[in-house]
């Protein structure tokens, strides 16, 4: 089939049916069905290669069994098909038995099933959505691999129906971080909110070239860790890692918020963090218990910080984008965690990125901090850290921002590349303006702990067409009512006052 046309098709079909009210049930409808046809591909593979392979899905709820359509006529369809979805295959697949023993690549079914939703009202149309999805041949190498273009199309579109707060992170970031980092074959990466799987996707496509026999394939297939809160992302990044090949992907569902950290071993840390927080989110006393009380910020991102400061093993490396309220932030939880950076880690590079990186859906400007798990050689006594170089990616020649159909390409993070390998510091001296400043850990200790340098020139107010102005607005009043109730909570906290939410 024209993959091109594969998003086009399905959601012509879905527009008719009743039981789909929106973008985030129309994507959540194919990312099960997607799953499912996966996984099978995924199966025959499995019983091509292993002599007594057993499915872990019950025979009348295998794909092949229930959503082929041969031609004859004789494929379920209408009342039929969607009585078998709603009244067995899904109860079925939910209530599979999973035991501490299960292998993960049997378990994710059960996990991928457990919140997910059938929306769909009519069976006939259910129907032409299966056979658009069936009609993807994951066994050519050529449309498994242009399957993916695809499937970062789908997940794309999911951003408009996110919420607050969670954000597709742009592949060409991805991709860079994957690449500054420097996977090495045998060591395993995490990402602790890995919603759809793109910062596993760019680490695996890093390691890639670095393979060369088959233990190092193995090694590689391991080599990842994901864990997701919310379903449906979750649902779409297992099913990303089996197009990648990793048969039994290491991803969970649940909440990296909800243990102590001072209860994780050697056994819980990684080589290598990547990932982009959520943020603006304000956590409940409950979670915050998890961390101890000089860290404990009702900030999400903050909490996500310190999860990472306990779980990134010695010698490990990091990689996190989080937002300038990180860097400016002057409540004690954040000057805490910035100290802790400073003084147990080697924070050794701050980018400054545009704030339209992750436009359309928010205008939240972005850093990346680079830090590792070691002293740097010439620190003083006191710090892990020597210095923090800064540096700010300018927009690119010919961009006043980024959008949805101008996104942040590769090529745009040629200058970070090329300033990393050769680092200089970069300030114009008739008007002082920073765009790349070494900072030793003490000056920056000195400065407050203020991680705001290098910051973006101020710009003459740019004339917005209407639609724009009111998002901006929108985008505005969303994070000032985020600030809003970390304030109140905090205040709330100090004075010991518990206000039940209506």
């Amino acid at each position: 089939m024209a993959l091109t046309n594969f998003v086009k098709n399905i959601r012509n079909i879905m527009r008719n049916d009743a039981g789909i009210n929106g973008d985030a049930q129309r994507i959540e409808q194919i990312a099960w069905m997607l799953f499912l046809k996966v996984y099978d591909e995924k199966e025959n593979d499995w019983e091509f290669n292993e002599d007594n392979y057993k499915s872990f899905i019950p025979e009348n709820c295998r794909w092949r069994n229930w959503a082929k359509d041969d031609g004859t006529g004789e494929a379920m369809t209408a009342d039929k098909l969607l009585d078998f979805v709603n009244n067995t295959l899904f109860p079925t697949l939910k209530e599979l038995e999973v035991t501490p023993q299960t292998p993960m690549r049997s378990a994710i079914v059960r996990a991928t099933f457990q919140d997910a939703n059938q929306y769909m009202k009519d069976g006939v149309l259910l129907r032409q959505v299966i056979n658009v999805i069936d009609g993807l041949d994951l066994s050519s190498y050529e449309e498994s691999h242009a399957f993916g273009e695809i499937y970062e199309t789908i997940l794309k579109e999911m951003q408009s129906a996110g919420s607050a707060g969670e954000f597709y992170t742009p592949r060409a970031l991805t991709d860079f971080m994957a690449e500054i980092i420097s996977p090495q074959v045998g060591e395993k990466v995490a990402d602790f909110a890995c919603g759809t799987g793109g910062f596993l996707t760019s680490w695996l496509k890093a390691l890639d070239k670095k393979v060369q026999t088959a233990e190092d394939r193995e090694q590689y297939a391991q080599s990842i860790y994901g864990i997701e809160k919310k379903q449906f992302p979750y649902m779409l990044c297992v099913t990303n890692m089996l197009l990648h090949d990793i048969d039994s992907p290491k991803v969970y569902h649940g909440n990296s918020l909800t243990k102590d950290v001072l209860n994780y071993t050697d056994d819980d840390k990684f080589n290598v963090i990547l990932m982009n927080p959520p943020y603006g989110g304000n956590e409940k006393n409950e979670v915050k218990r998890h961390f101890p009380s000089d860290l404990a910020s009702s900030e999400t991102a903050d909490l996500f910080m310190v999860v990472i400061q306990y779980r990134l093993a010695k010698d490990g490396r990091a990689a996190v984008i989080l937002p300038d309220g990180f860097l400016f932030g002057a409540d004690n939880a954040k000057l805490a965690i910035k100290e802790k950076l400073l003084r147990e880690f080697n924070l050794h590079t701050i980018i400054r990125l545009p704030g339209s990186i992750f436009s359309p859906y928010t205008s939240i400007a972005t850093n990346i901090l680079f830090f590792n798990n070691e002293k740097a050689e010439g620190a003083k006594e006191g710090f892990c850290t020597k210095d923090t170089w800064f540096y700010r990616l300018d927009m690119p020649e010919g961009y006043k921002h980024f959008s949805k159909t101008k996104p942040m390409l590769i090529d745009h993070c040629k200058p970070m590349v090329e300033w990393w390998n050769n680092r200089v510091e970069i300030i114009d001296n008739e008007t002082g303006d920073e765009k790349s400043r070494c900072f030793s850990a003490q000056e920056l200790l000195d400065l407050g702990l203020n991680f705001d340098q290098c910051k973006f020139p101020k710009e003459e107010e740019e004339v917005l067409r209407p639609e724009e102005l009111l998002k901006q607005y929108h985008d505005k009043r969303t994070a000032l009512d985020a600030k809003i109730d970390q304030t109140l909570s905090e205040i709330q906290q100090m004075l010991g006052i518990k206000i039940e939410e209506a």
